[in-house]
């Protein structure tokens, strides 16, 4: 009798395990939605399943329910009070809940400390944990314990274990202090160290920061030369756009985007008919910016800044 019940109980165990990975697939490919429902099924069937619980607390934060991520990733922490990675999500979550009501933050600021340091001491190689402290100790007033010093020591650790992370981190500390020309050094050094587009992205976004959009341009299109990342044309587009620099170049980058778009490219089509009016604008072109201005406001009829942009296009 106990084999045949093992014989039944196969067939459920393979179902259930089928079901887990058809939702971990569609976790993978972010369709978060329809795989929630599937991990919740699961979790009834398996109370207190680890990385269910993670992937549900990843699915809450990600359409920024902080209370909910918490309720699935603490007994994660309770459970497994040595990993790393557990402490580092409770305390991004409580950042976030900091960062969105200042009065809650003063009461949750001991609690991030404590989950973020303890990520870092579990685990030497963190690198997640370490930009968090980082971040967290310069943003933090000093009243309530922020400190240059500390934020500065975590970037040395990240310096030792990923140096292009550790150039960005003193480069976002340099930012921080309005110290452009420091920030810069470190950025060009992040490049030359790693050269990824992020590196080329923090570069760009400081000269725009700092009114340089020639060597923000300049920066942008050497990126897309060696990444080839359509989410570059758009930069460069909005680059021409914003500050009235090398329109051809600019119309060229925004055809190119949206002849290559897709949804990962993080910027919708509408915001590169908007840029897209925007140059043709300020070459004083009527026709084809409201052509381009009428396919962003068609594409999104309550676009805010499509709508003034009209008004200022119909006043040429």
């Amino acid at each position: 009798m106990r084999f045949l019940f093992l014989l039944l109980l196969i067939p459920i165990t393979l179902f259930g395990q089928a079901e887990f990975d058809k939702a971990e697939q569609l976790f993978k490919n972010e369709q978060f939605q329809q795989a929630k429902p599937i991990f919740l099924s699961y979790l009834k069937q398996h109370p207190g399943h680890g990385h269910t619980l993670e992937y549900l607390g990843d699915i809450a934060g990600h359409s920024k329910k902080w209370d909910e991520a918490l309720s699935y990733y603490e007994p994660l922490v309770s459970a497994h009070p040595q990993n790393a990675n557990y402490h580092f999500k409770v305390g991004g979550v409580m950042g976030m809940k900091a960062l969105e009501n200042k009065l809650k933050a003063i009461t949750l600021i001991d609690d991030i400390k404590y989950h973020f340091e303890t990520a870092a001491q579990l685990d030497s190689r963190h690198i997640e944990a370490r930009w968090a402290l980082v971040e967290f100790y310069m943003q933090l007033p000093g009243i309530f314990g922020g400190s240059e010093k500390k934020a500065m020591n975590y970037a040395n650790e990240l310096q030792s274990i990923s140096p292009v992370d550790g150039h960005l981190a003193k480069g976002y500390i340099a930012e921080y202090n309005d110290q452009p020309v420091e920030a810069e050094k470190q950025y060009r050094q992040a490049i030359k160290v790693g050269g990824s587009p992020h590196t080329y992205e923090k570069l760009t976004q400081l000269y725009e920061k700092n009114n340089q959009p020639e060597r923000a341009m300049q920066t942008a299109s050497q990126s897309l030369k060696i990444h080839k990342r359509n989410r570059l044309n758009y930069q460069i587009g909005k680059i021409a756009a914003q500050y009235n620099l090398d329109p051809k170049l600019g119309i060229e980058a925004l055809r190119a985007y949206i002849q290559n778009y897709s949804v990962r490219d993080g910027v919708s089509k509408d915001w590169a008919y908007y840029r897209m009016a925007q140059i043709y604008r300020n070459m004083g072109d009527k026709s084809q910016a409201l052509q381009w201005i009428n396919k962003a406001l068609q594409e999104r009829p309550t676009f805010q800044e499509a709508q003034a942009e009209k008004r200022q296009i119909l006043s040429l």
